[in-house]
């Protein structure tokens, strides 16, 4: 893990990474000893963070079309109709709770006088996906119908996720485009966004591969958990032999590292060859499925009718790289675009926000940066 830069808390960061590590290895004992599922056990893991309580925030469970959420409402009077915020949460589809987005939650709901509503929608690999983009687009369009008895205004709603919810923000916004719902979305957060199956090989795939906290080798075996596929070749698959040639030579002038800033290759970018095709490795990682394989490569004519965008990227994050071509994909179709990249940050930092323990010196001014955005629309 390559911590000798900017890092000025590396010790703090070195003793989170570990912590995560051996709770997925514990997970995986378990599950090898017949105990309980490695995402069980992480899910078990996850509960015990503290919620912790905010003053200024009523906090309210329920459901939003049989989808259990949290809403969250400032206290403070607000004379006219507020924006409202729809949260996604990250985990690759199978973990994450409201526990440990709590804090991130409470921050940006108090912060931007906004209603912040958090949704927790099915976890795989027990509910297939598109199980979690289903119950995000009922929860959403709920809201949308019903936004004013909540204060909220229906032309101001935002979708927001970090990593593989930041994957079903970027999805929800296609899927709304093409229904032509009404309202529209106003304003898409991704933070440190999973938006891309078809290359693996990118420069921070490899920079990045030993974390912190998402490892080169967590991030080519978790899809494949989702998926319920064992014994896949993951050393091939990592050099994208899931990817037949002809995929690979239409979407390269979208996917490509030579598409990415010099500075992003600083740390040096020496990848090994392609692997060939495989077209078993093609049908197990469930290549046919287009918002599960990228949405990079969504059509000119949709991406032109996304909405204003925030992406946050982090130099010490193995999704860098396509967190920028996103944001290249939407400024070259003309959507408005604030790109946010930490030279510190790594993945899964902003869910630490008021941990104390956890929370690192850029936390706070990367969530404030954010909060800005949303006053600012």
């Amino acid at each position: 893990m390559d911590l000798h830069l900017g890092d000025k808390e590396p010790l703090k960061i070195w003793l989170l990474h570990l912590l995560v590590i051996w709770t997925f290895n514990l997970g995986n004992i378990c599950e090898k000893l017949g105990l309980c599922g490695q995402m069980k056990f992480v899910r078990f893991v996850s509960s015990l963070t503290p919620a912790g309580k905010d003053p200024n925030i009523y906090l309210r469970d329920t459901t939003f079309e049989n989808v259990p959420v949290t809403i969250y409402q400032p206290k403070r009077t607000n004379p006219g109709l507020r924006k409202g915020l729809v949260f996604l949460h990250g985990g690759c589809y199978m973990f994450g709770s409201k526990n440990i987005y709590n804090g991130l939650c409470c921050y940006l709901s108090r912060e931007s006088d906004s209603v912040v509503v958090f949704v927790d929608y099915r976890l795989g690999p027990e509910h297939q996906y598109p199980a979690q983009l289903t119950d995000a687009k009922a929860t959403i369009l709920h809201f949308m119908k019903h936004a004013e008895d909540y204060g909220v205004n229906p032309n101001h709603i935002l979708l927001a996720g970090d990593s593989s919810g930041g994957a079903l923000a970027a999805a929800l916004c296609q899927e709304f485009v093409k229904i032509g719902n009404q309202p529209k979305i106003r304003a898409q957060i991704l933070i440190y966004p999973f938006l891309q199956r078809i290359d693996y090989m990118l420069p921070s795939h490899f920079q990045n591969q030993h974390g912190p906290l998402l490892t080169r080798k967590r991030y080519l075996s978790i899809p494949l958990k989702l998926l319920n596929q064992k014994g896949v070749d993951k050393e091939k698959m990592g050099r994208n032999g899931h990817v037949p040639e002809d995929l690979r030579q239409k979407f390269k002038k979208l996917i490509n590292a030579d598409l990415l800033p010099s500075e992003f290759k600083a740390r040096g970018y020496n990848p090994p060859m392609p692997c060939p095709f495989s077209k078993e490795l093609y049908e197990a990682t469930n290549m046919k499925e287009l918002t599960m394989r990228s949405l990079i490569i969504g059509e000119d004519d949709i991406i032109k009718q996304f909405p204003e965008t925030y992406i946050l990227t982090c130099e010490y994050d193995l999704l860098r790289d396509e967190g920028f071509l996103y944001k290249k994909r939407l400024e070259d179709n003309g959507v408005p675009v604030t790109w946010n990249h930490l030279q510190e940050g790594f993945h899964g930092f902003i869910t630490f926000i008021n941990s104390r323990v956890f929370e690192f010196t850029f936390t706070k001014p990367a969530v404030e940066n954010m909060v800005s955005f949303i006053k600012g629309l």
